[in-house]
């Protein structure tokens, strides 16, 4: 019999306290034959060094922005999403999580009317705004909040938030 089935046997036939002992003493042989790595004398850090994308960015904004806006019921949210293609606009009351009021590039009105193949113009978000700021003052609201969705205030978003102030919403 070879060395290592014959003391696996005696582990198996021994008591509980010596095979406690048996495998303590096993341990220590094999942890002893283990090279130990020698301390690194310079602790060097690793940051994760990803790019991040454009949406990363904006969806770090927008979540900065919705820390200090919040749609009540006298006071709603209006939130703005801009993609390439379409623009769109909702809103919400935050409290009841329910959308109050809706416009976006999608809806036969402004589709129809407006002509564009590349995406949204300036002219386009003030048709939009003009179509949100109508059905919210037939609703009864006037005073939103204005979230713009992590977007700079500029081009398309500003154009839609100054047609909605034109036609009667207070931000």
């Amino acid at each position: 019999m070879a060395a290592g089935a014959s003391s696996v046997w005696m582990l198996n036939q021994s008591s509980f306290l010596g095979s406690c002992q048996q495998l303590s003493s096993v341990s220590k042989l094999v942890a002893s034959r283990r090279p130990r790595p020698a301390p690194p004398s310079l602790f060097i850090v690793e940051a994760s060094t990803r790019p991040r994308t454009k949406r990363e960015d904006r969806t770090a904004r927008h979540s900065r922005i919705r820390k200090k806006i919040d749609g009540t019921p006298e006071r709603p949210r209006l939130c703005v999403f801009r993609s390439n293609k379409h623009l769109y606009v909702q809103v919400i009351d935050d409290t009841k999580m329910h959308t109050l009021a809706s416009a976006s590039t999608m809806q036969k009105p402004i589709s129809d009317e407006l002509d564009y193949s590349s995406g949204p113009t300036i002219e386009v978000s003030k048709k939009v705004g003009e179509m949100i700021a109508k059905s919210c003052l037939e609703k009864g609201i006037t005073k939103v909040a204005f979230d713009r969705g992590g977007y700079p205030y500029h081009g398309r978003i500003q154009a839609l938030a100054d047609a909605a102030r034109e036609y009667g919403l207070q931000f």
